[in-house]
């Protein structure tokens, strides 16, 4: 089937885009893909993994929350481990066996396969194994990832099978289980986490009703609580809906407004986002994460370490089976009640904003998706106090200098100037239908991802 698919990683889109060559839908594709994700992009998604599914079928959106669960048992201990982003600092991570959550994410995919996919389940499991089988060269951005990570990655010696080349990531150990997710579905998170199985005998995805609001007369559906991040993608399009254009200033303000309060700055890496769309206007998002990875391996894969995302869950103890809270949010544009935009990121809690300025390019000022993807962006850890807004203003490189410098004038914000694009910003993978029908693709260049078109 004619469509186009963005991801993460070019192999990861690959895989997508080889199910729709095959005739297989939008959801077919995104399944596919998110199991490819398995072996490509292994430190941010796996089979312990947890994430947020959007999926339009027949003109009715559905969206599944598949997050991470509070387990009734701890694994262990939690363990803290410095990492050192260079320019960005250190930043403080909480690892180990104590840090794993319930997971969700095969219980989502295999769901949303039976229920909206066209294609057999084998099927969308093969791109995958075959992969895993060979390994996976690292793209530039990875291998800055795998080297800064190496204290999580490489604590074991598990980890060290697989991240200890640095040219090359050993994926042969997730061979096994990619054959037993292929024969057994959603049982194998149990299989991994035999600790965890009762837990995961009573967990369930959970359908959510999107959260809604209008931008630029097109209907914007979104992720409602438990995650924030849709709050803040909805803000950010309404202070911005009758601004045209918005440059850095209003960006920026509209950022920090809608930031403001509910979330405050975190650290840069985990998750990843696919989506897809199709000829028959069926569409499909997924955002799914390992947390920032517990560096703890079981069958080839990473572990989640969500229980140590303190900045994310919070540090009070929760009930067990609770939910926890999140920043993914996958979203959906529609146009005349066809998809416009799909779109979603990475980027911890600045992925919403990171959203919200691409959606505005595409849908408010027609910008085409590639372009907008790669335009510089603002994250505003803001405030307002009486008022008044304020807050640090981060500033991506690509911002002509007097917009930089009329932002500093206007004394409201502190401003740290970035020298160029830089994952902190998010990694944004969208498509979209244009007026004349045709479909595009992109990933982001700040983290290797890629968008393919089937014509």
């Amino acid at each position: 089937m004619k469509g186009a698919i963005a991801a993460g990683h070019p192999l990861t889109a690959k895989a997508g885009a080889r199910v729709l060559a095959a005739g297989g839908n939008a959801v077919d594709a995104l399944v596919a893909a998110a199991l490819a994700a398995f072996v490509t992009e292994g430190p941010l998604t796996g089979p312990t993994g947890g994430g947020f599914l959007l999926v339009h079928v027949g003109g009715v959106t559905t969206m599944l929350d598949c997050f991470f669960a509070v387990p009734s048992v701890r694994l262990g201990e939690i363990d803290e481990v410095v990492i050192d982003f260079a320019d960005a600092s250190t930043q403080t991570f909480h690892v180990g066996e104590g840090s794993v959550a319930v997971p969700g994410l095969l219980h989502g995919l295999t769901e949303t396969a039976r229920r909206f996919g066209s294609r057999a389940w084998a099927d969308l499991v093969e791109p995958a194994l075959e992969l895993a089988r060979v390994g996976v060269d690292p793209t530039p951005e990875q291998a800055f990832l795998h080297e800064i990570l190496v204290p999580i990655l490489q604590r074991s010696d598990a980890g060290r099978a697989v991240y200890g080349d640095a040219t090359r990531v050993d994926t042969s150990g997730l061979v096994p289980t990619l054959e037993a997710i292929r024969d057994r579905g959603s049982a194998v998170a149990a299989e991994l986490l035999p600790e965890l199985a009762a837990d995961l005998a009573a967990y369930e995805p959970r359908e959510l009703e999107p959260r809604r609001t209008r931008f630029r007369d097109a209907d914007v559906r979104t992720v409602p609580s438990p995650s924030k991040g849709g709050a803040i993608v909805a803000e950010i399009l309404r202070l911005l809906d009758s601004r045209e254009p918005a440059g850095l200033e209003a960006l920026a303000a509209a950022v920090g407004q809608a930031y403001a309060g509910p979330v405050s700055p975190t650290r840069i890496t985990g998750t990843t986002h696919i989506s897809v769309v199709d000829a028959a206007g069926n569409a499909a998002a997924l955002s799914s994460t390992l947390g920032s990875g517990s560096g703890v391996f079981r069958g080839g894969s990473q572990l989640n370490n969500m229980l140590g995302e303190l900045d994310v869950i919070g540090d009070l103890e929760q009930t067990p089976g609770t939910r926890l809270p999140s920043m993914m949010t996958p979203t959906l544009v529609l146009a005349d009640g066809r998809p416009r935009l799909v779109i979603g990121s990475a980027g911890s809690v600045r992925l919403a904003g990171a959203i919200a300025q691409v959606a505005y390019r595409v849908v408010g000022t027609g910008q085409p998706v590639a372009e907008a993807i790669a335009a510089p962006r603002v994250h505003v850890e803001g405030r307002v106090e009486g008022g008044v807004e304020g807050g640090v203003a981060h500033v991506e490189g690509g911002w002509a200098d007097d917009e930089i410098e009329q932002l500093e004038r206007s004394g409201a914000w502190e401003v740290v100037r970035w020298a160029g694009r830089n994952l902190f910003f998010g990694g944004v993978s969208a498509v979209e239908t244009t007026a004349d029908g045709s479909l595009a693709a992109a990933g982001d260049p700040r983290r290797g991802g890629r968008g393919m078109v089937v014509a």
